[in-house]
């Protein structure tokens, strides 16, 4: 649910939308979960934004979902 919001919204913020690509891994141990978004390099300034905004802004939204799910979800950005 999370991995599929975040996909499409990332889509919308790139340039190259066909090179996106997230994928999700749950460690059961400490209830975490890592999503890690694939983007294109000319993608990631984008993604990122000034001074890590826009990430931050994901990731705000996102830490609202672990009061609902009581997961903590780390998110990454990579270059394909």
């Amino acid at each position: 649910m999370v991995d599929d919001f975040i996909k499409s919204y990332v889509k919308k913020i790139a340039s190259h939308a066909e090179h996106i690509s997230v994928t999700k891994s749950i460690n059961s141990q400490d209830s975490s979960c890592d999503i890690v978004i694939y983007a294109n390099s000319n993608d990631i300034g984008r993604i990122v934004g000034r001074n890590g905004k826009m990430i931050s802004s994901i990731k705000t939204l996102i830490s609202g979902c672990k009061a609902k799910d009581g997961i903590s979800y780390k998110i990454v950005v990579e270059s394909i």
